[in-house]
């Protein structure tokens, strides 16, 4: 196939497609025997999306007389899709470094809410930080994000709880969308607490009957594109009915709904998820049964977080019963000031240890299921033709070191790839030949 394309990836060790057949989401059954080639490569076209994949010489024949702006020879490497984190709060003022010390003399995380910690104290620091503040600081945790091998990553509002401070945030996201190579879903979590000196019901008002109508506006004039809409859905913070009606609203201007549930204590937010159409619910560590089969009917991902299990010494979510009865499992970093962690690769292993999931499961969670999560499986979270050609290269001959490793990736990455172009490349991992 002659012409002009972005890059060759030639003679990879494992090419993990992930799926092969087009699927949206892969279930327990289908993550268990995840697509592999072995000594395959890929093209990337001039548009970022795979033109081919498959054994390395039918693709050196297929593409003998065609040109590339890269060529990468991953002998010895495997190559996976770029990791897809289904959710994270990246844009915030203010460090609570010192609430750890708190946590681990045994403060739980409604104490240091209670006591004007946690979120609050990061409203507070956000309210004041200049927009230009916040972005330089977003700007910095994405780039971190991308070398650990992300390539896709939901980003959330939420510190703000005022318009205002909410449209500075959804702003600083939409710069990035525009400026910086990764990929971003946009999350208005404007419910993300109960602002100081309102009631869990005015708060819901003020959001139905001031920030939707507004970001529509701003949606319509082109200005900031918001995809998914939050709420978190906790006993002390919003109910289950203010729940159902901040969702509801912003399910009728467009959004998908994808939010907190279920964390500290039984809410029943997912059988409200399930029956509002819900793309996705984040933690579940309380999630009842009746809740896990009405996900799985309903097709409704459930984005578990292992770092904040962790973090705050919960229990586990029960990832094994969820995948056995058919829930689609994603996976997300969480990332936010209390539970600081940037590498998908980490999420992974701790699922596996902590939470029993399998390899293959877990980077199931962590690529398709997740872009399912964000709804944009159709052009992330595999390595496939049509796809967009975001990819990671690891300098080992079998994929599963980028889960068995505990931390030090940044030895273990050498390339990260977004729509075909080389967004970070390890020093150590030599050059890049073109021509």
């Amino acid at each position: 196939m002659a012409g002009r394309h972005r890059l060759l990836l030639e003679n990879a060790r494992q090419l993990v497609l992930v799926c092969g057949r087009g699927e949206e989401y892969l279930l327990r059954e289908g993550a268990g025997s995840l697509a592999v080639l072995r000594d395959a490569s890929l093209v990337v076209g001039l548009d970022g999306c795979v033109k081919a994949v498959g054994p390395a010489d039918v693709i050196r024949s297929q593409f003998s007389g065609a040109t590339f702006e890269r060529i990468i020879d991953c002998s010895g490497k495997c190559v996976l899709p770029g990791l897809v984190d289904a959710h994270t709060h990246p844009v915030w003022a203010g460090d609570r470094v010192h609430e750890f010390a708190m946590k681990l003399a045994g403060a739980s995380y409604m104490e240091i809410h209670q006591a004007g910690g946690g979120i609050h104290f990061t409203v507070e620091h956000t309210r004041k930080a200049t927009e230009e503040e916040l972005f330089d600081t977003f700007k910095h945790r994405l780039e971190r994000m991308r070398r650990a091998g992300s390539t896709l990553v939901e980003c959330k509002s939420g510190y703000g709880l005022n318009l205002e401070t909410e449209l500075k945030m959804l702003r600083v996201i939409e710069r990035a969308k525009q400026s910086m190579d990764i990929g971003i879903s946009s999350t208005y979590c404007g419910a993300h607490s109960v602002p100081k000196g309102k009631t869990a019901t005015e708060a819901a008002d003020d959001i139905i009957n001031n920030h939707l109508p507004k970001l529509k506006e701003l949606k319509l004039s082109g200005e900031i594109h918001v995809n998914n809409i939050d709420v978190f859905c906790e006993k002390g913070v919003f109910d289950l009915d203010s729940t159902r009606r901040i969702l509801q609203a912003g399910k009728e201007i467009g959004l998908q709904i994808n939010f907190h549930g279920d964390e500290l204590h039984p809410m029943k937010s997912a059988e409200l998820g399930a029956e509002l159409g819900a793309r996705a619910i984040s933690h579940l560590e309380e999630v009842s049964d009746e809740g896990i089969t009405a996900m799985a009917r309903a097709k409704c991902a459930a984005v578990l977080l292992p770092t904040t299990a962790y973090m705050l010494r919960l229990k586990q979510p029960q990832a094994r019963k969820m995948l056995e009865e058919g829930v689609i499992v994603a996976l997300g970093s969480d990332f936010n000031p209390n539970a600081y962690c940037f590498s998908m690769a980490m999420v992974m292993h701790l699922a596996c240890v902590n939470m029993k999931m399998s390899m293959n499961e877990a980077l199931a969670a962590a690529t398709i299921n997740a872009a399912y999560a964000l709804g944009k499986s159709d052009t992330h979270g595999s390595i496939e033709t049509g796809k967009q050609g975001d990819l990671v290269i690891i300098n080992s001959s079998r994929w599963e070191h980028l889960i068995y490793q505990f931390g030090g990736h940044e030895a273990l990455i050498d390339y990260v790839i977004v729509k075909g172009k080389v967004v970070y490349q390890n020093e150590n991992c030599g050059t890049i030949s073109s021509y």
